[in-house]
């Protein structure tokens, strides 16, 4: 990273972990359309962060089991330094995204990916994402 740059560039890796399963079967399953079951993870600082059963864990770009993200989208730029996010994630993962917080429909990785973009940017992720548990649970 370059000392002397004040902006960074914020992603939002999407990553389907159904590899497409739910686009072929949730018409029968549920009676709608899903393109996907969407696993969210912020890219900022050269690491990607997300949150699980293990609470906040970072890898390299790309880096998780998951392979590479089936898309990637450019969530605009931040100015919160490394050391700055660092604490803010330290923080997150000692008080509201601890591991045994987490729940696959209510708390979970696109949560944190909400609000951590929130934080780094002052813009939410896409809503077809955060609204895909509520949309899962009315069928």
């Amino acid at each position: 990273m370059d000392p002397n740059n004040t902006s960074y560039a914020v992603k939002l890796y999407v990553y389907d972990i159904s590899k497409g399963m739910a686009r072929q079967l949730s018409p029968l399953m549920l009676g709608i359309q899903l393109d996907g079951i969407w696993h969210t993870a912020i890219v900022v600082h050269g690491e990607e962060f997300f949150y699980g059963g293990d609470g906040i864990t970072n890898c390299p770009p790309g880096g998780t089991s998951l392979g590479q993200p089936n898309s990637i989208i450019d969530l605009g730029t931040t100015e919160v330094t490394e050391e700055i996010f660092m604490e803010y994630l330290s923080s997150l993962g000692e008080s509201t995204y601890r591991g045994n917080q987490y729940h696959l429909f209510e708390w979970n990785c696109n949560t944190f990916s909400n609000e951590v973009a929130q934080f780094l940017t002052g813009s939410k992720i896409p809503g077809h994402i955060t609204d895909l548990p509520a949309e899962v649970l009315s069928t």
